[in-house]
């Protein structure tokens, strides 16, 4: 039996829990966009609306959401796998009593896990599911594997792109790769976040454009969720190591992140009978 085949059998073990929390992947076609700016402020007002929120800072080697929060982490997911950590340790405390998981080198390094490993990990991950009602994955930018393999197996997904031309052919690009996976569920929507725009309207105006191109060439569904304005205090909280959210809670970016952290979380009761978690999302990470 292979080290899928283990993981995932232990999985549907535990399928009938209390709580699974529901898996939101934050994801960009190319980097400088403010995706990691988004999963953070996104994680500030879910957790706002009484949400118990932990982020997976899945872009390896960048740390992008522990420098926006201003917080240096001990211990990675890599501590958890390889070095008898437990779950509660490797999470550290950001703003707000949110918390945050270095993922370190340590999803790259699942294919060699022993059976011993995988059984180990299982167990902490099931406990990640019980600690939070909401668990966001800040991917890395582009198309590599591991970002290709969150964006296939988590239950929602949330792509941001910005008016740069380049920005958008990117975002083209990726749904393209995830568009020729055969065990991505075309019938799962993605949800697209348009950031730095002059207006609503106008970032209505830039989905429309890729969804026209979407449906013409691709089987993926891609929907509207919102449009964060080009906002000069985004910036300045950037350079205080502060979420904006936090910063500067009366600016117009701010009240954007809201209305969008709202609308995923009624799209959440929508998804809910597809929920699986972080354990059942590992296990699907793992080498075929």
């Amino acid at each position: 039996m292979d080290q899928a085949t283990s993981l995932r059998n232990l999985v549907r073990g535990h399928e009938v829990r209390k709580n699974v929390a529901t898996v939101i992947t934050v994801t960009s076609g190319k980097g400088g966009v403010g995706k990691s700016n988004m999963s953070v402020n996104l994680a500030i007002q879910l957790q706002n609306l009484g949400k118990r929120v932990i982020i997976l800072d899945a872009d390896f080697g960048l740390a992008n959401v522990e420098v926006m929060f201003g917080i240096r982490p001990k211990y990675s997911l890599a501590d958890l796998m390889f070095k008898n950590k437990g779950l509660r340790e490797i999470i550290c405390s950001g703003p707000r009593g949110i918390g945050v998981i270095s993922g370190g080198s340590g999803i790259q390094e699942m294919a060699n896990l022993t059976k011993y490993q995988i059984g180990n990990l299982t167990s902490k991950l099931y406990e990640l599911d019980d600690l939070a009602d909401v668990i966001i994955i800040d991917t890395g930018a582009g198309i590599s594997d591991a970002v290709l393999e969150f964006v296939t197996h988590s239950t929602q997904v949330v792509l941001v792109a910005t008016p740069e031309p380049t920005s958008i052919t990117d975002a083209y690009a990726l749904l393209k790769s995830v568009n020729k996976r055969e065990d991505f569920d075309k019938a799962k929507s993605i949800q697209m976040i348009t950031n730095r725009v002059g207006s609503t309207k106008e970032g209505k105006e830039l989905f429309g454009k890729l969804e026209v191109v979407v449906k013409r060439f691709l089987d993926v569904s891609i929907e509207f969720l919102g449009a964060v304005p080009q906002d000069a205090n985004v910036s300045k909280a950037v350079m205080r190591q502060v979420p904006f959210s936090i910063a500067y809670p009366n600016t117009q970016a701010t009240a954007a992140v809201y209305d969008i952290a709202n609308k995923l979380l009624g799209n959440s009761v929508h998804v809910q009978k597809d929920k699986k978690g972080i354990a059942y999302l590992f296990s699907k990470l793992m080498h075929k």
